[in-house]
């Protein structure tokens, strides 16, 4: 019960902190007052807990119990102790999640859910949960192979997803964190500046930067990317910039426009970054 109603109160009350940071000291200049994108965020929000909460959260259940009960997965086999096992479940669960955001991506038809939660014009902490239902569901599979594989715990579950849900919160706050601070945590966090590059319309920038809570997984595989100012950066997706990326019906309706399509902006060209722009270190944040 603690666990239940812990979580979820302490991740309003960050939400709303953030919420107030981010007004008061902005990363990126907004092109939309925050009115206008709150209430479709918030219903896109609702939709995906909805779906998390009916489809992927038995399916979590469910392989949880058929792995405790057979000893089935990475950590059984290993039969490792409490700690050592907490290690693997967390590092493991987050290498996974890199995996899987990489793939919806890569993947044209996991990329057209996916869109949904990029065509946002703006980048702030209301984005943190505006995911496609349809994505929900499909990462139903996702969880029944992660949590299949490895074998965790329950309670190691509990504790990354706690870490997994807040650390959201603040990668896609609009907080501008001293340079210094950020570029500290950044070494065991992903941080708003390398988010805030990974949600930029230029298809390299938006092609990196997939980790969700550890960064180290970009900087193994060489999908970093962080050397660009972050008021270079114009958030969205092509296909929809400008007023047609608002309303509910717009951001429901993304999958079914061709990924191809995404790229190209009301211009008919796909947003490029002028080199000289760049401060030539990928793997440091930058201003």
């Amino acid at each position: 019960m603690i666990d239940t109603l812990l979580i979820p109160g302490v991740l309003v009350v960050l939400a709303v902190l953030l919420l107030g940071l981010e007004r008061r000291f902005p990363l990126r200049r907004p092109t939309r007052p925050l009115r206008q994108r709150l209430w479709v965020n918030l219903a896109i929000t609702g939709m995906a807990f909805a779906v998390a909460g009916l489809v992927v959260a038995p399916v979590a259940q469910w392989t949880l119990g058929v792995t405790a009960d057979r000893g089935f997965g990475l950590i059984p086999w290993l039969g490792l102790s409490a700690g050592p096992a907490a290690v693997v479940g967390f590092l493991g669960m987050d290498a996974a999640f890199y995996a899987w955001h990489r793939a919806n991506h890569e993947i044209g038809f996991l990329w057209r859910f996916h869109a949904a939660h990029h065509v946002d014009p703006d980048l702030d902490v209301t984005t943190s949960f505006r995911f496609h239902p349809g994505e929900i569901a499909l990462s139903a599979g996702f969880r029944l192979v992660q949590l299949g594989l490895l074998g965790v715990p329950a309670w190691v579950l509990i504790g990354y997803e706690a870490v997994f849900l807040g650390n959201t919160l603040l990668h896609h706050s609009n907080v501008r964190l001293p340079l210094r601070l950020e570029r500290g945590l950044h070494l065991v966090l992903v941080t708003p500046r390398m988010h805030g590059v990974h949600h930029s319309q230029v298809r390299e920038e938006t092609d990196a930067n997939y980790s969700v809570v550890l960064p180290w997984w970009d900087h193994l595989l060489g999908t970093i990317h962080l050397d660009v100012p972050q008021d270079q950066v114009r958030i969205g997706v092509p296909a929809w910039d400008g007023e047609r990326a608002e309303g509910l019906r717009t951001g429901l309706l993304v999958p079914l426009t061709p990924p191809a399509a995404h790229r190209i902006g009301p211009d008919g060209a796909e947003p490029q970054r002028d080199p000289h722009l760049r401060t030539g270190y990928p793997g440091r944040i930058t201003a």
